[in-house]
């Protein structure tokens, strides 16, 4: 019997940790034919969201997928992350958090993903990202 995945259980425990902490959650997401993202935001195959609780409308972070509403450019869009193509979670101000091994193979292509359609209302913002720290401060970078 194959034991489930802890990945969803640390995303949610990092996300909660950030938040209670004042920092603001962003996920880094490796995309496939399933992610359902705003594509002109895309850079290398790769999209930088924020989840904090300012920037999302109805957040559910699943066991397989983690889902919201947010704003890009003024438009709101309904977002859909599969949990596997989570590559990692920080913190914004401090670049704490933790890096994943993402499963290369032949659906990890991102030329098949969907671009978003434009969803309900919402009233999440989010901003572009920001420039890493100045100084001496350590910052999460993830090695292969």
């Amino acid at each position: 019997m194959e034991l489930p995945s802890t990945k969803p259980y640390l995303l949610r425990a990092l996300w909660e940790w950030c938040c209670d902490n004042g920092f603001t959650p962003h996920i880094v997401v490796q995309l496939d034919g399933r992610t359902r993202v705003p594509r002109e935001f895309v850079k290398n195959g790769q999209i930088v969201l924020n989840i904090g609780p300012d920037a999302t409308n109805k957040l559910q972070m699943g066991n397989e997928l983690i889902e919201f509403q947010a704003r890009f450019g003024g438009v709101a869009r309904q977002i859909s992350v599969p949990v596997d193509r989570v590559a990692m979670i920080y913190a914004r101000e401090n670049q704490a958090g933790m890096a994943f091994e993402i499963e290369t193979g032949g659906d990890a292509a991102f030329g098949n993903a969907p671009a978003v359609e434009n969803g309900e209302s919402a009233s999440a913002q989010l901003p572009p990202e920001p420039a890493p720290p100045a100084g001496g401060r350590p910052k999460l970078q993830r090695i292969k």
